[in-house]
């Protein structure tokens, strides 16, 4: 089968939506939007919206659809998305960035990352390899003034510190250090915020994919997520299942472990208070379609 659809101009994108039934905007005003989000982009906020017409055999917008609703709805999932950037970048630096790097380097030393018996036995010489390659190539990308630095004082060391070297680091080739690092520092690390191993790291590579599609611009608020966080069993976490048990397949829980894992990190901080405000600006949006219980409020988490 071949792709038949021809490209289109702004201006014929505009129309089309006004031919579909898309209301209360001009041809003028969809122009300006889609010159700077474009078409396919914006689809998967309208895409809620459309119906096929079986007299027609074509698509419209179901009755009394109008741009501001799309419009709205990709604003909020923007704003929703900075706001979950903010929350994991806490994360990253402190887990990962800070309080890993310090575990590490107090056990192994400061080049202790470099030698594969720092790791798991299960942590194969070509992983381990295929990681290092990947530290070495994103050090020699660098433009970062201290890298060029202590390669020129320090002339017979081939790597960097680790403390210096997570600066350079992707989230992805950190997370690969913590999956791989012995089972006893993992408890040890996952202790500081009281969980298990296997729960943080299914929650910190949900949050990787999770930064990636905030990275892209991605459409985050009604995801249906292919990589699922564990939610902690009821027994040591009761708050995870009051006032009932948690969708693990969609945003709110991503948001719940976000929160959670402040109140450690940044206790005093004000990001609840900064996603309340965004759920309120917005009282169009439908929670549900992103997990939200519906009385979320209660859940000892938000508290």
């Amino acid at each position: 089968m071949h792709y038949t659809k021809p490209a289109l101009s702004f201006e014929q994108q505009a129309q089309r939506l006004l031919d579909r039934g898309l209301l209360n905007v001009d041809k003028k005003t969809l122009v300006s939007h889609l010159s700077v989000v474009n078409y396919y982009r914006l689809s998967a906020y309208w895409y809620p919206f459309k119906q096929f017409d079986p007299t027609t055999g074509s698509e419209r917008f179901a009755a009394g659809t109008t741009f501001d609703m799309v419009w709205r709805r990709y604003i909020f999932d923007r704003q929703l998305r900075l706001l979950i950037m903010d929350a994991v970048e806490y994360v990253e630096v402190a887990i990962l960035r800070t309080r890993m790097v310090e575990q590490c380097t107090l056990l192994y030393g400061p080049f202790g990352y470099c030698d594969i018996n720092t790791y798991q036995l299960g942590f194969t010489q070509s992983d381990f390899s295929q990681l290092m390659y990947e530290v070495d190539e994103a050090v020699r990308r660098s433009s970062e003034e201290f890298v060029a630095r202590f390669q020129g004082k320090y002339t017979s060391e081939p790597r960097l510190p680790l403390w210096m070297a997570v600066e350079v680091m992707t989230f992805g080739q950190l997370f690969t250090l913590f999956r791989h690092l012995d089972r006893t520092e993992q408890k040890q690390l996952a202790r500081a915020f009281d969980l298990y191993p296997p729960v943080l790291l299914s929650w910190l590579k949900t949050i990787n994919y999770i930064r990636n599609v905030c990275a892209h611009h991605g459409r985050l608020w009604n995801r249906e997520l292919p990589i699922r966080p564990f939610i902690p069993d009821t027994k040591h976490h009761p708050e995870f299942y009051i006032p009932q048990g948690m969708d693990n397949r969609r945003v709110y829980a991503v948001l719940a472990l976000l929160r959670y894992l402040l109140g450690f990190i940044d206790p005093q901080g004000d990001w609840q208070n900064r996603l309340e405000m965004l759920l309120q600006a917005y009282p169009d949006i439908p929670l549900y379609s992103m997990g939200f219980p519906t009385d979320w409020k209660n859940c000892p988490i938000w508290k």
